[in-house]
């Protein structure tokens, strides 16, 4: 079952493209996170996606928001595809136990052996505010990004 708005996120902790290990809690003590879950890298869609995902960054960041990107590759994988295109981002590996993180988020295609394309905006609480998704061969609309960030700030001010 697919996590929920409202729901709290389950933590994680995953090695990045440099081999370090990276978890929800301690990201989520600095700021909100947005958890990008792409099938696999290198692949035309994600590239495109993740490319303008990092390009974004900054914005993100400006508003409270640190954007990681989990996908089924391995470490080795991650690092030779940022490498290759110079991403900032943070590139997480849920290779082993294979999909063990997007299966807690319930984004996991067992037919496929991969997270479907969804995005889950998550608060300082640790609570899922918003649910971003586009079908498999669609990147996800930033004007979704976007109005869930404001969202999220709007809410933070009250």
């Amino acid at each position: 079952m697919t996590i929920t708005r409202g729901a709290v996120a389950p933590d994680f902790e995953l090695r990045n493209q440099h081999g370090q290990t990276v978890s929800l809690q301690e990201l989520l003590s600095r700021r909100a996170v947005l958890v990008v879950f792409i099938p696999l890298a290198f692949s035309p869609v994600c590239a495109v996606e993740v490319a303008q995902l990092n390009d974004w960054h900054d914005i993100a960041a400006s508003a409270g928001v640190e954007v990681v990107v989990v996908s089924v590759d391995s470490v080795a994988t991650l690092r030779a595809w940022s490498d290759d295109t110079g991403f900032r981002l943070s590139l997480l590996s849920d290779f082993w136990p294979h999909g063990a993180v997007a299966k807690q988020f319930g984004v996991f295609l067992e037919d496929k052996g991969f997270a479907r394309r969804a995005s889950f905006l998550i608060d300082h609480d640790g609570v899922v505010q918003s649910i971003i998704e586009s079908p498999l061969g669609e990147t996800r609309a930033f004007s979704d990004y976007e109005r869930a960030i404001v969202a999220l700030t709007s809410d933070s001010d009250s």
